[in-house]
């Protein structure tokens, strides 16, 4: 990269702003006024904008060098850093762990999935969410160590990804405060009355959601549906309606949401996977996300 000015001038100029004049900036540097005042103007040349200008007996700031000194000031707050993290890049080397998180599943659950690796010294997690094929295509291409998912990859010849089961959860009910009597009351046909929240079609569990509907006829009524679901626990802890999720995270829902469990899912269940470019996963920290054997 070729730059028209030096850091060197940026910096006595720096010195300058924070001094508020020629001759402090001078006695702070242990440099002659006359050199410093030389530097100056050479920044100002080089960037082709007047930065200071007369006020009383000192000098203040034109608009170009109040931008100016908002730059200066990230980069030598970001130079004041560099000496400590080249020092510590070098001792203690981070462990590093790219993970792909599929918008379909709970996000409520990423915690728990990934507490086996939490503890790990020098962690340095890199979490990237998106849509469930194109994490797939960035795993395949080792952008990725591993995807976490509602749904196993689906079968590819031309895509050598392998899917680890990782764990499952029954789904219940909550609701918050103001609904949870009512949800209770006549549960499950009274979802065809109060307002209900459920994931999109993006999620696994939605297709699961709407055979349990069918098979027991009831009708939502679906006032919110969310990619994210943790959003959707948001709007619903704000009063908006009845919700299922997992019951791995029952004690986080009520505790820092205030829910309420309503009724159990009866049978409804999300599943998690793991998904890795080995059959036999290499990565330590990913091995560390799968079920042990006993």
């Amino acid at each position: 990269m070729s730059l028209d000015y030096s850091y060197r001038h940026l910096y006595y100029f720096w010195v300058v702003a924070k001094e508020g004049g020629m001759a402090r900036a001078a006695a702070r540097l242990g440099m002659a006024v006359q050199t410093v005042s030389a530097q100056v103007r050479e920044l100002e040349r080089s960037l082709g904008q007047q930065l200071l200008k007369p006020a009383g007996r000192g000098l203040a700031l034109t608009d170009a060098g109040q931008a100016a000194l908002r730059q200066a000031d990230q980069i030598f707050a970001l130079g004041e850093q560099l000496p400590a993290l080249v020092r510590d890049a070098v001792a203690s080397p981070q462990v590093r762990l790219a993970v792909g998180i599929s918008d379909g599943l709970s996000k409520l659950v990423v915690r728990r999935l990934l507490q086996p690796v939490m503890d790990t010294p020098r962690l340095r997690l890199l979490c990237h969410e998106d849509e469930f094929d194109r994490l797939l295509a960035d795993l395949a291409l080792h952008r990725l160590d591993v995807v976490l998912s509602d749904r196993p990859a689906p079968a590819n010849r031309n895509l050598k990804v392998y899917s680890h089961a990782v764990g499952q959860s029954a789904l219940a009910w909550y609701a918050p405060p103001a609904l949870a009597a009512a949800a209770a009351a006549n549960f499950p046909h009274c979802l065809g009355q109060l307002p209900v929240l459920l994931p999109t079609q993006h999620a696994a569990v939605r297709q699961r959601l709407d055979g349990w509907f069918e098979r027991r006829g009831v009708r939502p009524h679906v006032v919110g549906e969310f990619e994210d679901s943790a959003l959707l626990v948001t709007f619903a802890a704000a009063g908006m309606g009845v919700f299922p999720a997992p019951v791995v995270v029952h004690e986080r829902l009520v505790t820092r949401y205030d829910v309420q469990h309503v009724a159990d899912g009866d049978g409804l269940e999300e599943q998690f996977f793991a998904i890795a470019t080995e059959k036999k996963v290499l990565h330590p920290l990913v091995q560390r996300l799968l079920p042990q054997p006993p």
